[in-house]
């Protein structure tokens, strides 16, 4: 019966051309403009690491002097590298990184590709269990490399495509900064998205090779992204132990989420020591956020992503309502035949069902311009000079969702005229034919 439905639904949408592809072209505008933004909300507003964001915090201590202090605002956005080694030495949660970005020059064996510049990761050794990095050859260096300073080198399965050919490079050596690095770990393709163990070096930049931290402070290597000064030097570098400078990303797994509080209290404590010891000026400030409180805070999101989510799904719903009086309007031209039909036997719910296979199919062919214009629009942002712009990409689960999203909203808006058509009296068309 379905398909005899079907073949009814072709002949109608033969038989009036214009109104037909009017509803699949505004039923696909909406999908399209709805599936666009759902999927530059999705990559932004996704949880870049689901099964433990609950258990990873961010770390935040007030170690500014008071020039410009006001009370409850926010603390500074890093830690400085005394307050770091500080905590990691005391060791109060399962597992503790801290890092910084950079960029550092790279110089290939083969003479045949030009030295160039790659993104760096100065991090110790949790990193890589503590963010779930992937490997496909080897794996990341001990805790023993990191106090050692150890010259050892993760590097990424991209860069060791470009230096070694994919082949399994553990035990080669990298030349970073005319030193010689010895490669343990590749890691497989991975680019958490969005970038959230370091908003400082924008969304779309990621690490290609990772050093130990030590070592990299031991070569005197620089860094790149936020860095926030105050006090004097003493001649000292930013860089330095005892420099007042904030540059450093801690970050903290636990082995539950209900030890936040218990290690919030601790870094409280920690704070109120070093104002003791009058290295601290400001009142204790604390923060302590899990990976989507620390994304939300750093508006990882758009405002406007956000707006164009419901400015989109508000012209579906206009796209539906015209839908919905064209198939009325369809409906009303057919009364004449669907009184014949009603009058050789069919049923309300026969006539009900075949008006809404007749939405349905509209949803189908709507859901593939949709698809299309999706594809078109995201196209465009990703040609768009917005930062995320490279990120955004269309996946299989958003594929499935157009197309049921079609499906969904052509037969809700069907449902009213193929109740109107269910309900048309056949005696009263069969008199005025």
């Amino acid at each position: 019966m379905l398909a005899y439905y079907f073949d009814l639904a072709l002949r109608s949408f033969k038989s009036a051309r214009a109104l037909s592809l009017l509803m699949i072209l505004a039923l696909g505008l909406g999908i399209g403009a709805c599936m666009t933004t759902l999927t530059v909300y999705k990559v932004l507003a996704g949880d870049p690491i689901p099964h433990k964001s609950d258990r990873l915090f961010n770390v935040q201590i007030d170690a500014g002097n008071m020039i410009g202090y006001e009370s409850g605002q926010e603390p500074i956005f890093q830690l400085s590298r005394f307050d770091a080694e500080a905590l990691m030495r005391a060791r109060h949660a399962k597992r503790q990184v801290m890092m910084s970005g950079a960029n550092v020059p790279v110089q290939p064996e083969s003479t045949s590709i030009k030295p160039f510049f790659s993104v760096a990761r100065y991090a110790t050794t949790d990193f890589f269990a503590m963010f779930d990095a992937p490997f496909l050859y080897g794996s990341g260096w001990d805790a023993q490399a990191d106090a050692s300073e150890a010259r050892v080198a993760v590097i990424t399965s991209e860069l060791n495509e470009k230096l070694f050919g994919g082949e399994n490079s553990v035990g080669r050596e990298v030349q970073i900064r005319s030193v010689a690095f010895r490669i343990v770990g590749v890691l497989k393709a991975w680019k958490p998205v969005p970038h959230f163990y370091d908003m400082t070096m924008g969304m779309t930049e990621y690490e290609q090779v990772l050093l130990p931290f030590s070592t990299a402070m031991g070569l005197k290597f620089g860094t790149s992204g936020n860095m926030d000064c105050w006090g004097s030097s003493n001649g000292q570098g930013p860089r330095e132990m005892n420099s007042p400078c904030a540059w450093v990303q801690y970050w903290v797994e636990l082995e539950s989420a209900d030890q936040a509080p218990a290690f919030f209290d601790y870094l409280v404590q920690y704070s109120e020591e070093q104002r003791r010891a009058g290295r601290f000026e400001r009142p204790s400030n604390v923060r302590l956020r899990n990976v989507v409180d620390w994304l939300t805070f750093q508006k990882a999101l758009p405002s406007d992503v956000r707006l164009q989510v419901w400015l989109a799904f508000g012209f579906l719903l206009v796209c539906l309502t015209n839908t919905v009086g064209l198939l009325l309007a369809k409906c009303l031209r057919r009364s004449g035949e669907i009184g014949v039909r009603r009058a050789l036997g069919a049923t309300k719910r026969d006539v009900f069902a075949q008006f809404l296979v007749e939405a349905g199919t509209i949803g189908v062919a709507g859901g593939a311009l949709g698809l299309v214009l999706a594809a078109l629009g995201l196209w465009l942002v990703q040609h768009s000079p917005a930062e995320y712009a490279p990120l955004v990409r269309m996946d299989w689960p958003l594929l499935s969702l157009t197309l049921l999203l079609a499906l969904a909203s052509s037969l809700i808006a069907g449902l009213l005229p193929a109740w109107r058509a269910a309900n048309v009296t056949p005696a009263q068309q069969l008199k005025t034919q």
